[in-house]
């Protein structure tokens, strides 16, 4: 594709870019999570003319700070073990690319920035998908503090399910958790099934939509439109954040779908973001400037019809009947769960007072198992407070508790009485009291 900027007419809405390679992090050199990635969506976009459309603009990285990463992340490890200066930035760049936005700077904008993080879940003990802290996360818990928006909703369109982001968000009925994603039978990490529903304070405000492999243009549109426009109209959020995942494309080499950077576009167009930041997306070549660039121009309400791959044929991007059909029932599906939540079992059990449920979490890009037991206090005045038991082979035993936002002023008193209590009797943990923005922790 080329275009004369020249005849390019201004973006419809105004824009902000924000650009963030890490040059100097990588998990190997030839990991499929590389500076790469962003190097040739850089070159595509310049080549393009793109900062040249009056309306597009580009605007440097900020830095998060470790109590951004407190505010949503628990790191028994500790900080400085599980993070380096790019996921500071990495987060940081989101961080600023939704100030543009809350600030009134410009209508849209998107992170395009590394590393990722929608794998790193509530509880970090290591690197996980190539994830070690939430960027979305931590970008959503910021603009609460400094913006006091409330209603959230994220639709992370990555072709592995977003469970760390599902699991941060699992007990707040305040964000919206929509994934759509390869069916989770037949790719890591093998979660998002459609009744995953939210914690028991919570239900429906997770919904996941596990499409089959080789699902392409058609059948990612009909999905989005039978489920997740529908979804976001009802909810009315103040905000709408895209985890912009690009391997659903049919040039990735670790995923098995077919959408195009077209229909990128249109997904786009219907899921209609305030903010999009990168997530994965390994064809690095063959999709990435493109996918990104039809996403770009959507998103400033520009022609994208015009955006072709170098491989792209009709076949490539097609979508079967059968599969087709399948969408149409899961949509059915998807909607009568999100609707009618408590028919379907939350997986826990009531003792003395919380919901508890245990789990094992396998961090794959270090290799490390953890085992936790989660307890969730059953307030009838609020949400309710977390107690999270967590222990590895590599990190041993701690304790982590949490009172959220809304969290009544009786829950706050009874989770920083556990906490204190863990404390006096020399046991590690960690504690955050969201509504006053503390956070301690005694290692």
């Amino acid at each position: 594709m080329s275009r004369d900027p020249h005849r390019l007419p201004p973006a419809g809405r105004s824009l902000g870019l924000v650009f963030f390679p890490a040059y100097d992090w990588a998990i190997s050199p030839t990991h499929p999570e590389r500076e790469e990635r962003l190097l040739y969506t850089q070159d595509q976009l310049r080549e393009e003319g793109l900062f040249d459309i009056p309306g597009i603009s580009e605007h440097k990285p900020g830095l998060a700070e470790s109590e951004d990463v407190q505010r949503v992340h628990f790191t028994p490890p500790g900080l400085e073990r599980v993070t380096d200066t790019a996921h500071y930035v990495s987060a940081g760049s989101a961080i600023t690319a939704a100030d543009l936005v809350l600030s009134g700077l410009t209508d849209r904008a998107f992170a395009l920035t590394r590393p990722p993080g929608h794998h790193a879940m509530r509880v970090v003990q290591g690197g996980r998908g190539f994830c070690n802290v939430n960027i979305e996360a931590i970008m959503i818990e910021r603009l609460r503090r400094d913006h006091g928006i409330r209603r959230v909703a994220i639709v992370d369109t990555d072709c592995h399910h977003g469970d760390g982001s599902q699991d941060i968000y699992w007990h707040d009925p305040d964000t919206l958790f929509i994934s759509i994603h390869q069916d989770g039978r037949t790719l890591y990490p093998g979660s998002g099934a459609v009744d995953e529903l939210g914690g028991p304070k919570a239900r429906g405000s997770t919904v996941n939509i596990p499409l089959p492999p080789d699902t392409g243009d058609e059948g990612f549109l009909l999905a989005a439109r039978r489920i997740i426009r529908p979804l976001l109209d009802e909810w009315k959020p103040e905000l709408i954040v895209n985890s912009a995942g690009q391997d659903n494309h049919f040039t990735d080499p670790i995923a098995h779908m077919r959408l195009s950077a077209r229909g990128y576009g249109r997904l786009m167009d219907c899921i209609d973001p305030h903010l999009a930041v990168l997530e994965g997306g390994y064809s690095i070549q063959g999709a990435l400037p493109y996918v990104n660039l039809a996403i770009i121009l959507a998103m400033a309400g520009l022609d994208y019809s015009q955006v072709i791959e170098p491989r792209w044929q009709d076949s490539m991007s097609s979508t079967e009947p059968r599969i087709l059909d399948y969408i149409g029932r899961l949509a059915e599906k998807v909607l009568h769960l999100h609707r009618h939540p408590d028919r379907a079992d939350h997986g826990y059990v009531r003792e003395r007072g919380f919901w508890v449920r245990e789990r094992s979490i396998f961090y794959d890009t270090d290799g490390i198992s953890e085992k936790q037991r989660e307890e969730l206090y059953d307030c009838p005045q609020c949400p309710g407070f977390l107690v999270i038991h967590t222990s590895s082979g590599k990190r041993g035993r701690s304790l982590a508790v949490e009172s959220p936002r809304a969290a009544c002023s009786a829950c706050r008193q009874k989770a920083e009485d556990i906490y204190r209590r863990t404390v006096a009797e020399g046991s590690p943990a960690e504690f955050g009291d969201r509504a006053a923005d503390r956070y301690e922790r005694n290692f």
